[in-house]
């Protein structure tokens, strides 16, 4: 079955969806030798597909990874401001490994990579409501969580309900399903407790565990089967 190239080239790892356009764009990539400058064409397995000299392999095993990212990391391939990236930490193995999802320059914890774009692309969709449960150490007011666990608009922005436990006076155990940019940050500190740590210590099914910081580990494959299937 042929595929658009774009999402061919995003499927190996190699750039995301819109970055591989603009390297179409840019007479980056040959299929079967010929350069090509549109994204509306479409190849399979059975094309030799190049970018940048370096032939591009079709989809193969699934492969999926933890990766307990360090403070002060963008996840991210580049920076602009030029700021430490995720892939400067990474071992070169991994480097065209896809991330699934963000965690921002402070957050520490659990981050998902994998060499699966469209893996990384279901995993979050909002559709998917996949749960991800962070440790948020805060200060302030905690009297106002109840606003948080039924939802809450701020800024005029609709944030979906928090599942939230108090651990201690300035930890909370915090789970949520929507995925928004600092969702939990914006909403603890709409309601008074604003966050000072946040660290992940899950997604979905997977934990983050021992793993020590700036290290990486690959999921088993039953749980990676256990993922497809729930799609």
């Amino acid at each position: 079955m042929k595929t658009r190239i774009a999402k061919f080239i995003a499927d190996s790892g190699v750039a995301s969806r819109r970055a591989a356009e603009d390297l179409i764009a840019n007479g980056h990539v040959l299929v079967n030798g010929e350069k090509i400058d549109t994204p509306v064409f479409f190849v399979d397995e059975n094309d030799s597909v190049v970018v940048d000299g370096k032939k591009i392999e079709t989809r193969g095993e699934i492969k999926l990874y933890a990766f307990h990212k360090p403070i002060n990391t963008m996840t991210t391939r580049a920076d602009p401001m030029g700021r430490k990236t995720i892939y400067d930490v990474l071992p070169a193995e991994y480097k065209n490994l896809k991330y699934i999802g963000r965690l921002d320059y402070k957050t520490t914890g659990l981050l998902l990579l994998t060499n699966d774009g469209e893996l990384a692309r279901k995993m979050t969709l909002p559709a998917s409501n996949i749960s991800r449960t962070y440790i948020a150490t805060v200060y302030g007011d905690l009297s106002k969580l109840d606003l948080a666990r039924r939802g809450i608009t701020v800024d005029g922005i609709k944030y979906k309900p928090m599942k939230i436990d108090v651990m201690d006076e300035h930890n909370l155990r915090v789970t949520v399903t929507e995925g928004k940019k600092n969702e939990i940050r914006i909403v603890l500190r709409a309601i008074g407790a604003p966050v000072k740590k946040l660290h992940r210590i899950s997604f979905g099914k997977i934990e983050l565990g021992d793993l020590p910081v700036g290290k990486i580990r690959l999921i088993h494959q039953k749980t990676i089967d256990l993922i497809l299937k729930s799609f």
